[in-house]
């Protein structure tokens, strides 16, 4: 697992050698004496200096104490990984360096990642599939270029048209769904619908009563919703979102 916040997930008493080594002793898949050099390696390989092995987390910035979390998870070579929000704690020129890398390594060592985030431009530059949930329920999953050309659901929609577009005449273009209300407890959800207390096109009593299961629309699309959206472009692609 890679988590978000780089700085509370690295112990401060512990050498990043120490750190990224953790694996290796808890599982004991590598001898003691070639510890050393099979963690310099990972570091070599997510761009850190493997001199630097001896040294603590709190000389290291933001970007590269990710590195360290990102070598860490790698040690065992996994299959998958779950990335829980990356780069959401790291500026906006670190979060594409650290992307690139999420990319590379995926390619070398063909992994698998459960890339969990809000920043819905960075889930549709790293993910193939994408799943939208509310209050702890898939309300709809698909490909990410349908998701973003054609959601479903009217949270998606939502969501979607409140990512900002860098030009302002397609911005203002653009209509904004508003959501109003404030979320509900995930405790206590409101019966039928989950989203019906918020929803634009939400329909009384069935949308209240009845909780909608998910259903088909485009190829490799399913939505939860009783009355979903049509289809129509919500993001234009020269707006590079």
């Amino acid at each position: 697992m890679i988590f978000q916040d780089p700085f509370a997930s690295l112990n401060p008493r512990k050498t990043v050698g120490s750190i990224i080594g953790a694996p290796y002793r808890l599982h004991k898949v590598v001898p003691r004496n070639k510890i050393k050099s099979e963690v310099q390696q990972l570091m070599e390989l997510v761009g850190l200096n493997p001199e630097h092995y001896n040294r603590y987390p709190h000389e290291f910035s933001g970007g590269q104490r990710q590195r360290i979390g990102v070598a860490r998870s790698l040690a065992l070579r996994p299959k998958l990984i779950v990335c829980d929000e990356p780069v959401s704690a790291l500026d906006v020129s670190i979060q594409a360096q650290v992307l690139n890398l999420l990319e590379d390594l995926q390619e070398e060592f063909n992994l698998t990642y459960l890339f969990i985030a809000h920043d819905l431009s960075v889930v549709k530059h790293v993910s193939d599939r994408v799943a939208v949930m509310y209050l702890g329920k898939i309300v709809e999953m698909a490909v990410g270029q349908t998701l973003y050309r054609n959601p479903k659901h009217p949270y998606s929609g939502a969501l979607l048209s409140a990512v900002p577009i860098p030009d302002p005449d397609l911005a203002a273009a653009k209509k904004r769904i508003i959501l109003e209300g404030d979320v509900p407890s995930p405790i206590d959800p409101p019966s039928g619908c989950r989203f019906h207390p918020r929803c634009p096109n939400a329909q009384f009593p069935r949308c209240s009563d009845e909780e909608p299961q998910l259903r088909p629309h485009h190829p490799g699309q399913v939505a939860a919703c009783h009355f979903p959206l049509e289809d129509r472009a919500v993001i234009d692609e020269s707006a590079g979102v």
